[in-house]
């Protein structure tokens, strides 16, 4: 999440149907436990907030998924391909879902995030989120065991939409 996005190299666009092979191919290569494409058929078909990020060719870089509620957001899955990372791509989902949530009058965007995944905890406390509490056994692990979720949480209604995560 290092550098910055460029609109002009990617499109940032609704994911349907048609996007589920790509998706469910970067999910299992990237995730030990990944969803399966129902969760990712469900989630359209529940209407919410879907998005693949591709190159104009359309070669897929990345994806993400949330869900609304009642004035608030909640960030289920966002992924980027590992060989495009560190290039503001993730920084660049997640300022287009806070623009979004402006829009749609959430005040809240939630999240969880392993615990041991540090890197990413960082990240999104870089980008003003914070760490609001845990879910015990929230992830599944190796050899049937549980690990915890660090819950965490951006006020969008102290962000403008032209100002998100910029």
């Amino acid at each position: 999440m290092s550098a910055q996005f460029d609109l002009s190299s990617t499109v940032l666009r609704p994911m349907t149907p048609a996007s589920l092979d790509g998706v469910m191919a970067l999910e299992v290569d990237v995730y030990p436990f990944p969803w399966s494409r129902g969760n990712f058929a469900d989630s359209l078909v529940s209407g919410y907030t879907a998005w693949s990020l591709n190159r104009p060719t359309g070669e897929l870089l990345g994806y993400c998924v949330a869900m609304a509620g009642v004035a608030e957001m909640h960030l289920l899955n966002i992924t980027v391909a590992p060989a495009f990372r560190r290039q503001g791509h993730a920084r660049g989902m997640l300022s287009a879902l806070v623009r979004h949530c402006v829009g749609v009058g959430a005040e809240r965007l939630w999240l969880e995030v392993r615990t041991s995944n540090v890197q990413a905890r960082a990240a999104y406390a870089r980008l003003g989120f914070s760490e609001m509490g845990r879910r015990k056994g929230y992830y599944p692990a190796p050899a049937g065991s549980r690990e915890d979720a660090v819950v965490m949480s951006l006020d969008v209604s102290r962000i403008g939409a032209a100002d998100a995560l910029d």
